[in-house]
């Protein structure tokens, strides 16, 4: 083979793995996109958690639960998120997972959806993939229930694709989770999807 043919052939097995990456981010992107389904009622959607304080909710959650979901690795644990409020009222967000021994993880922004308003719908924007971000992804967080302490908390989007039960602790009790999980019902959820997150008895350092 010439010299010429063989630098085409070697230009054609960088680019595929490179399209194959982006095709993937592509798909990623719109299933990150978990806002109203087009067909989706407006009238029942979920409630969400008024007066919310973003400073009191800035701090680390773990991820007691969740439904399964295109952009978590299925095998990840001691999954958690830390949000730092910032001065322009907007938090930092940092993922972690761990898959198979490797942290795992994504930042990312999250802001009120509506500024003037004390309800706690937010947005949230990453870009991917994280190691080469390229896709913008914007999605809707809502706060459906938190506790008075800001201990717990049940996070879910209009549609009902996703849900999350968070925890201060990487623990908590059966009564209070089955507390949680009926706040889940009581939205609309479909709670036999949801799994619970795997968490060790002593979380990852810092």
């Amino acid at each position: 083979m010439a010299k010429k043919e063989m630098g085409v052939v070697k230009g054609l097995f960088l680019f595929v793995p490179l399209l194959s990456s982006v095709f993937t981010c592509v798909l990623c992107a719109r299933e990150l996109n978990f806002g109203l389904d087009p067909f989706y009622q407006l009238d029942s959607v979920p409630s969400v958690v008024k007066d919310f304080d973003l400073k009191r909710y800035s701090g680390r959650w773990y991820e007691i639960a969740a439904f399964p979901s295109f952009f978590e690795a299925k095998n990840a644990v001691d999954t958690r998120a830390t949000y730092t409020l910032k001065e322009d009222g907007t938090l930092d967000v940092l993922n972690e997972g761990w898959v198979n021994g490797k942290r795992e993880y994504i930042k990312g922004t999250a802001y009120k959806a509506d500024p003037s308003s004390n309800e706690a719908k937010l947005k949230v924007k990453f870009s991917v993939p994280p190691s080469f971000p390229i896709f913008p992804v914007t999605g809707d967080y809502w706060v459906l229930y938190i506790d008075a302490d800001y201990q717990y908390a049940v996070i879910g989007q209009p549609s009902r694709k996703y849900l999350w039960i968070i925890s201060r602790k990487s623990h908590i009790d059966d009564k209070i989770y089955n507390q949680l999980v009926q706040k889940a019902v009581d939205e609309g959820y479909d709670v036999s999807k949801l799994h619970k997150t795997p968490q060790s008895d002593a979380p990852p350092p810092l």
